[in-house]
């Protein structure tokens, strides 16, 4: 005679379990296919980023060998680097507010202490249509948190040279999606592309959202 397995109160038999399993599976690789639609969903108009800097100061963006197709440093033309305002190029949601790597210890009482990994402190903003900007190594915590609303031209930060840094200075990206791309600030190409070489531009910021406030 066969056993005829029968689940008590609060148990599942060998059926409902398998049965669970499943539609977990299905659950699981519906998650998985939302999730790269979404990914794969073609980007939104590119935002009227400005330079996320001080409203007419002229900066030079450069890059170098290595350092990463589309990534732009930051150096002011006047005055030093230390301490100067990191603005939101445009308006968006912070979703990073932290530490990327190794901080390192680098100072401006030490300018040439040990170098750190990563971006050091950096922000990340969100700012819809899967467009979204990176600020990294920051002199101190960045003064925004995750999940909290910027508008054009509120201060993020200062230029540091925390993380894997040479220097004082501003790294940033613009980013579509998961692929970095070539920078435009009141809607011109910067020209910084590859980085087969060393080179530079100038540009002065319209960032003025925020001083007319």
């Amino acid at each position: 005679m066969a056993t005829v397995y029968r689940g008590g109160k609060g148990r599942r038999g060998p059926r409902a379990r398998a049965r669970l399993w499943r539609t977990a599976g299905v659950v699981a690789a519906l998650a998985v296919v939302v999730g790269a639609a979404v990914w794969l969903w073609p980007a939104g108009p590119r935002p009227v980023f400005q330079l996320p800097v001080a409203c007419g100061e002229k900066w030079q963006l450069g890059t170098y060998p290595g350092h990463g197709a589309n990534d732009v440093d930051m150096f002011p033309m006047s005055g030093q680097s230390w301490g100067r305002p990191v603005l939101a190029s445009y308006g968006g949601t912070v979703i990073e507010a932290g530490i990327n790597g190794e901080l390192g210890g680098r100072t401006q009482k030490n300018p040439q202490g040990p170098r750190g990994s990563g971006g050091g402190y950096w922000v990340k903003i969100d700012h819809g249509g899967r467009w979204t900007t990176v600020y990294m190594h920051l002199l101190e915590p960045p003064m925004v948190k995750e999940g909290q609303r910027v508008e054009q031209g509120d201060q993020l930060g200062k230029v540091g040279s925390t993380g894997a840094s040479g220097a004082a200075h501003l790294h940033y990206e613009q980013r579509r999606g998961l692929q970095k791309v070539e920078t435009y600030f009141d809607g011109v190409a910067s020209g910084i592309v590859d980085d087969d070489r060393e080179y530079t531009v100038m540009r002065t910021s319209g960032n003025c959202a925020g001083a007319k406030r």
